[in-house]
């Protein structure tokens, strides 16, 4: 499988819900959104796959209603997912809105993914989880 085919399979594992299918494609120490600065629960630095089931057990606190992927790049250890992401933060009722966010997977030589990233409106994310959007409450 390449780098390709194995970021569509983790893709479609997502919108199934079936996370242990998305975690055997990881290395044992990945590195989840590496560079994030974000209190969000959901956008936390992460490191391993222990930390990364944090990460999925953190999403239980939003409702996701859109995460449509649009298009999807690969080139060597590199593969780019641009995808249209809506979802509402339970604890608040504010929605976040995502046009053309990026996730980044790169890959180690035995097709692991080795580093993840979000590439996204984190400051959105934040004022959302803060409850402090301006009033786009979810109907």
């Amino acid at each position: 499988m390449t780098n390709l085919e194995t970021t569509k399979a983790m893709a479609d594992a997502f919108v199934r819900g079936d996370i242990p299918a998305i975690m055997e494609h990881l290395a044992d120490d990945v590195e989840w959104d590496y560079d994030s600065i974000s209190d969000v629960p959901w956008y936390q630095p992460r490191r391993g796959k222990a930390e990364v089931s944090e990460f999925f057990d953190c999403l239980a606190q939003t409702e996701i209603t859109q995460w449509e992927p649009k298009l999807y790049l690969g080139e060597d250890d590199l593969t780019v997912v641009v995808l249209d992401g809506d979802y509402r933060v339970k604890s608040t009722g504010r929605r976040v809105v995502y046009k053309d966010c990026l996730l980044l997977f790169r890959f180690d030589a035995k097709g692991k993914v080795v580093r993840f990233n979000h590439r996204v409106d984190l400051h959105r994310a934040w004022l959302a989880y803060h409850d402090k959007a301006p009033d786009r409450r979810a109907a």
